[in-house]
């Protein structure tokens, strides 16, 4: 397949210069800090570098695809991010860095798209080697695929305001990274991306890393990808996941065979580290653990299952999707990504601690940053307002609408933690996705707050709210604007019965 043509042509040279130039800064001011630091390699790594690419340039495997919507990769990386596409007029804008080396600049995308919606047309490549990943589908990467919305999921970054890629079945990206340095045939090549442990399916695949250039399942060893999901094809994989696996082409692999691997565990968190490394002869290794605190886990390191060494990677680039994509809207996984790289060789496992250290502290956490914030949610179709009834104080009363009255169990609390609490009579509730439904049509409830996911929302810019487990939006039933209307969990569908305000 030919060279890809992005959606924005205008500019494009200049933001290819202004990444190279970036990236030679970044290796700068890594030769400097190794030749003024003290002690070996890794105690310099991690006082020059501030970013995971940084890190992996330091071990000797430097990034060949760096992609993400939340932050920047490179100390020094101060360009686009991704760009996004609203519907009003179908203009476009590239959203990049508030600083370099800093977090995503979140106002600048509420500013383009305040008014109307808005899909991630691009996640450009900070790495300098033009890897931009487009959708697959018309007018991006070509195929049936579709953009995702660029505002289901706020989230915070060292309480700096972020969005997530936010990927539902039928979203995908893609980009043939073949001439442009990404790893081929038995190359060495290790990958790692942030990802969701709450918003997870078991279709087929949520992947990133290595892919066909042909986007046709090519054979054993022609992929070479993270996959996250609780799909486990052979068995042995323990729990009810999500797992941390390769997609290797004609498999997803827990461990080296199709037998059980002890070490296997599903990665249940909010946000979830997933890493997989391969020397594309004899063995790889596949690492999670929480992207919020702690270290990793090593979920297998040891010899290619039979049939995939050598390895045959093509070099193209996925994300959200299997390598066999995408005719006949056969993309059915969903899963969300924040960030992740693509690097050459096999990085050491101090590396890998590195980036997982990085990743911690980089302070991911649900909500939009700042502190708390209390007042009456409103149901903008409805002009009245979200109550627990009669000020009810038992676990599992359906919240409702109202008439707005200032009442104290009209009062709700936005935390810092994304719960939604309110106190109803003396006892402070949370507003709770009923048996932690995920399905349109579950109840939404008050319950004690216990820090579970289905006690975890967003307020996103477009005024949904959607449940950061089930990534539905509040909805109020049939779109009633009768006081006691019930509310529950919907698929989002840009109508005015699921969009509220707070305050």
């Amino acid at each position: 397949m030919g060279p890809l043509i992005l959606p924005r042509s205008q500019g494009r040279m200049e933001r290819q210069a202004m990444r190279t130039l970036t990236r030679v800064f970044a290796t700068i001011l890594l030769v400097v800090g190794t030749l003024t630091g003290t002690g070996g390699l890794a105690g310099t790594a991690q006082a020059a570098a501030t970013g995971p690419c940084d890190l992996y340039a330091a071990g000797g495997t430097p990034c060949v695809a760096a992609h993400s919507t939340t932050r920047a990769l490179y100390s020094a990386y101060n360009g686009a991010l991704y760009q996004v596409r609203r519907a009003s007029d179908g203009r476009t804008k590239d959203v990049g860095v508030g600083s370099a080396g800093g977090v995503a600049d979140a106002a600048a995308q509420d500013a383009f798209c305040a008014g109307t919606s808005c899909v991630v047309t691009v996640v450009f490549d900070q790495s300098g080697h033009g890897n931009d990943l487009a959708y697959q589908g018309p007018g991006g990467a070509g195929g049936s695929d579709t953009p995702a919305s660029a505002t289901s999921e706020a989230l915070a970054l060292g309480g700096a305001k972020a969005y997530s890629l936010y990927i539902n079945p039928g979203n995908s990206y893609w980009h043939d990274g073949s001439s442009s340095g990404m790893p081929l045939g038995s190359a060495p090549q290790g990958a790692y991306m942030v990802t969701s442990g709450v918003h997870v399916n078991g279709g087929c695949c949520f992947d990133y890393g290595n892919s066909e250039t042909d986007r046709k399942a090519d054979g054993a060893g022609a992929m070479n990808a993270i996959y996250f999901g609780t799909s486990c094809w052979f068995g042995g994989c323990s729990g009810t996941g999500p797992w941390v696996q390769a997609d290797l082409e004609y498999g997803l692999y827990s461990g080296g065979s199709q037998s059980w691997n002890q070490n296997q565990r599903p990665f249940s968190s909010r946000y979830v580290t997933a890493m997989l490394k391969n020397n594309g002869t004899s063995r790889f290794a596949l690492k999670g653990g929480d992207a919020q605190s702690g270290g990793l886990t090593t979920l297998w390191n040891g010899a290619l299952p039979p049939g995939y060494s050598p390895m045959r990677q093509q070099g193209a680039v996925i994300l959200g999707s299997g390598g066999d994509c995408c005719a006949g809207n056969t993309n059915q996984s969903l899963g969300t990504f924040y960030e992740g790289a693509v690097v050459s060789g096999y990085p050491s496992d101090a590396t890998d601690n590195a980036v997982q250290a990085n990743i911690t502290a980089a302070g991911y956490s649900v909500g939009t940053g700042g502190g708390a914030v209390t007042g009456p949610l409103h149901a903008v179709g409805a002009g009245k307002c979200l109550e627990v009834p009669n000020s009810s104080t038992t676990g599992g009363t359906q919240a409702q609408i109202r008439s707005c009255s200032g009442a104290a169990n009209q009062a709700w609390t936005a935390t810092p933690g994304g719960q939604l609490t309110v106190y109803s009579g003396s006892s402070q509730m949370c507003l709770d996705a009923d048996n932690r439904g995920t399905a349109n049509g579950t109840k939404v409830i008050i319950w004690p707050c216990n820090g579970q996911p289905n006690q975890q929302w967003i307020r996103n810019a477009d005024g949904t709210v959607t449940g950061g487990q089930s990534g539905l939006c509040l909805d109020v039933g049939g779109a009633s604007t009768a006081n006691g209307a019930p509310v529950q969990l919907w698929a989002c569908n840009g109508r005015s019965n699921q969009q509220w305000r707070l305050g």
